[in-house]
Protein backbone atom coordinates (compact mmCIF):
# COMPACT_ATOMS: atom_id res chain seq x y z
CA UNK A 1 0.00 0.00 0.00
CA UNK A 2 1.26 3.69 -0.57
CA UNK A 3 1.38 6.22 2.07
CA UNK A 4 -0.53 8.09 3.13
CA UNK A 5 -3.28 5.39 3.67
CA UNK A 6 -7.12 5.94 2.85
CA UNK A 7 -9.30 4.17 4.80
CA UNK A 8 -10.69 3.15 1.69
CA UNK A 9 -7.69 1.75 0.60
CA UNK A 10 -6.95 -0.24 3.39
CA UNK A 11 -11.09 -1.52 3.42
CA UNK A 12 -9.70 -2.85 -0.15
CA UNK A 13 -7.11 -4.44 0.89
CA UNK A 14 -8.55 -6.02 4.01
CA UNK A 15 -11.93 -6.98 2.89
CA UNK A 16 -12.16 -10.98 1.26
CA UNK A 17 -12.78 -11.66 -2.44
CA UNK A 18 -16.16 -13.36 -1.33
CA UNK A 19 -17.15 -10.09 0.65
CA UNK A 20 -16.00 -7.82 -2.93
CA UNK A 21 -17.82 -10.19 -5.05
CA UNK A 22 -21.14 -9.60 -2.81
CA UNK A 23 -20.33 -5.71 -3.02
CA UNK A 24 -19.84 -6.03 -6.47
CA UNK A 25 -23.38 -7.99 -7.02
CA UNK A 26 -25.18 -5.76 -4.73
CA UNK A 27 -23.87 -2.31 -6.99
CA UNK A 28 -24.91 -4.31 -9.95
CA UNK A 29 -28.82 -5.02 -8.57
CA UNK A 30 -29.06 -1.70 -7.47
CA UNK A 31 -27.68 -0.15 -10.95
CA UNK A 32 -30.36 -2.63 -12.52
CA UNK A 33 -33.50 -1.55 -10.11
CA UNK A 34 -32.67 2.20 -11.09
CA UNK A 35 -32.91 1.15 -14.96
CA UNK A 36 -35.75 -0.47 -14.65
CA UNK A 37 -37.19 2.55 -12.50
CA UNK A 38 -36.77 5.43 -14.80
CA UNK A 39 -37.98 2.83 -18.08
CA UNK A 40 -40.59 4.35 -20.14
CA UNK A 41 -39.78 8.04 -18.32
CA UNK A 42 -38.44 10.50 -21.58
CA UNK A 43 -36.66 13.63 -20.74
CA UNK A 44 -35.25 16.40 -22.83
CA UNK A 45 -31.88 17.78 -22.43
CA UNK A 46 -31.00 20.93 -23.04
CA UNK A 47 -27.18 21.83 -23.70
CA UNK A 48 -25.46 23.65 -26.38
CA UNK A 49 -21.96 21.76 -25.69
CA UNK A 50 -21.71 18.84 -27.71
CA UNK A 51 -19.17 16.61 -25.17
CA UNK A 52 -21.85 18.22 -22.49
CA UNK A 53 -24.56 16.69 -24.22
CA UNK A 54 -23.22 13.13 -25.05
CA UNK A 55 -21.93 13.00 -21.69
CA UNK A 56 -25.31 13.77 -20.22
CA UNK A 57 -27.10 11.32 -23.07
CA UNK A 58 -24.95 8.45 -22.22
CA UNK A 59 -25.56 8.64 -18.05
CA UNK A 60 -29.39 9.03 -18.22
CA UNK A 61 -30.01 5.67 -21.06
CA UNK A 62 -27.67 4.11 -18.55
CA UNK A 63 -30.51 4.64 -16.37
CA UNK A 64 -32.97 3.63 -18.95
CA UNK A 65 -33.84 7.19 -19.57
CA UNK A 66 -35.40 7.50 -22.85
CA UNK A 67 -33.25 11.48 -23.72
CA UNK A 68 -34.32 13.70 -26.58
CA UNK A 69 -32.01 16.42 -27.15
CA UNK A 70 -31.91 20.08 -28.00
CA UNK A 71 -29.00 22.63 -28.79
CA UNK A 72 -30.09 26.11 -27.40
CA UNK A 73 -33.10 27.53 -25.52
CA UNK A 74 -34.88 28.35 -28.96
CA UNK A 75 -34.97 24.65 -30.33
CA UNK A 76 -35.94 23.68 -26.54
CA UNK A 77 -39.15 26.20 -26.50
CA UNK A 78 -40.24 24.90 -30.24
CA UNK A 79 -40.17 20.90 -28.53
CA UNK A 80 -42.43 22.34 -25.86
CA UNK A 81 -45.00 24.13 -28.02
CA UNK A 82 -45.54 21.20 -29.97
CA UNK A 83 -47.46 17.91 -29.54
CA UNK A 84 -44.33 15.83 -28.66
CA UNK A 85 -43.81 18.77 -25.17
CA UNK A 86 -46.66 16.28 -23.31
CA UNK A 87 -44.45 13.79 -23.43
CA UNK A 88 -41.69 14.59 -21.04
CA UNK A 89 -41.18 13.81 -17.07
CA UNK A 90 -38.40 16.10 -16.49
CA UNK A 91 -36.06 18.73 -18.53
CA UNK A 92 -32.53 19.31 -17.69
CA UNK A 93 -31.65 23.36 -18.58
CA UNK A 94 -28.21 24.39 -19.69
CA UNK A 95 -28.26 27.81 -18.09
CA UNK A 96 -25.29 29.62 -20.13
CA UNK A 97 -26.68 29.33 -23.91
CA UNK A 98 -26.63 31.20 -27.03
CA UNK A 99 -29.57 32.78 -28.74
CA UNK A 100 -31.74 32.05 -25.49
CA UNK A 101 -30.06 31.60 -21.80
CA UNK A 102 -32.08 28.77 -19.86
CA UNK A 103 -33.78 31.28 -17.57
CA UNK A 104 -35.75 32.67 -20.17
CA UNK A 105 -36.29 29.44 -21.69
CA UNK A 106 -37.69 28.49 -18.42
CA UNK A 107 -39.73 31.95 -18.43
CA UNK A 108 -40.97 30.61 -21.83
CA UNK A 109 -42.09 27.14 -20.95
CA UNK A 110 -43.75 28.16 -17.58
CA UNK A 111 -46.08 30.77 -19.38
CA UNK A 112 -47.36 28.20 -21.91
CA UNK A 113 -51.10 27.11 -21.66
CA UNK A 114 -51.10 23.78 -21.63
CA UNK A 115 -50.18 22.47 -17.63
CA UNK A 116 -48.67 19.31 -18.51
CA UNK A 117 -46.39 21.37 -20.59
CA UNK A 118 -45.73 24.75 -18.09
CA UNK A 119 -45.50 22.37 -14.92
CA UNK A 120 -42.44 19.97 -15.96
CA UNK A 121 -39.76 19.97 -13.76
CA UNK A 122 -36.74 21.73 -14.83
CA UNK A 123 -33.58 20.96 -13.39
CA UNK A 124 -30.63 23.43 -14.25
CA UNK A 125 -27.12 22.51 -15.26
CA UNK A 126 -24.39 24.98 -14.82
CA UNK A 127 -20.91 25.59 -14.25
CA UNK A 128 -21.49 28.11 -11.98
CA UNK A 129 -22.93 26.42 -8.52
CA UNK A 130 -22.15 29.60 -6.12
CA UNK A 131 -25.54 30.22 -3.63
CA UNK A 132 -26.39 33.58 -5.76
CA UNK A 133 -26.74 30.89 -8.74
CA UNK A 134 -29.03 28.12 -7.16
CA UNK A 135 -31.45 31.30 -6.01
CA UNK A 136 -31.66 32.51 -9.54
CA UNK A 137 -32.81 28.98 -10.49
CA UNK A 138 -35.24 28.69 -7.86
CA UNK A 139 -36.22 32.20 -9.11
CA UNK A 140 -36.57 31.88 -12.43
CA UNK A 141 -39.06 28.76 -11.47
CA UNK A 142 -36.60 26.17 -11.59
CA UNK A 143 -37.55 22.94 -9.70
CA UNK A 144 -33.66 21.64 -9.05
CA UNK A 145 -30.13 22.42 -9.87
CA UNK A 146 -26.69 20.24 -10.90
CA UNK A 147 -23.44 21.65 -11.08
CA UNK A 148 -21.44 20.51 -13.88
CA UNK A 149 -19.41 18.38 -14.47
CA UNK A 150 -22.73 15.93 -13.99
CA UNK A 151 -22.21 13.56 -11.41
CA UNK A 152 -24.44 10.52 -11.96
CA UNK A 153 -24.94 10.00 -7.96
CA UNK A 154 -26.24 13.53 -7.69
CA UNK A 155 -28.28 12.88 -10.91
CA UNK A 156 -29.80 9.54 -9.29
CA UNK A 157 -31.31 11.89 -6.46
CA UNK A 158 -32.61 14.63 -8.47
CA UNK A 159 -34.29 12.11 -10.79
CA UNK A 160 -36.06 10.41 -7.53
CA UNK A 161 -37.29 13.94 -6.27
CA UNK A 162 -38.29 15.04 -9.66
CA UNK A 163 -40.15 11.45 -11.01
CA UNK A 164 -42.60 9.28 -10.22
CA UNK A 165 -41.09 5.80 -10.23
CA UNK A 166 -42.67 2.78 -11.38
Amino acid sequence: MSKPLFLSELREVLMSQTQRELLKNEKQKAQAKNRKSYAGKKVLLVEDNELNREIATAIMKEIGLEVDTAEDGTDAVNIMSSAEGRKYDLIFMDIQMPILNGYDTTAKIRQMENPKKATTPIVAMTANSFDEDIEMTQKAGMNGFIAKPLDAEKMFTILKQSIVEN
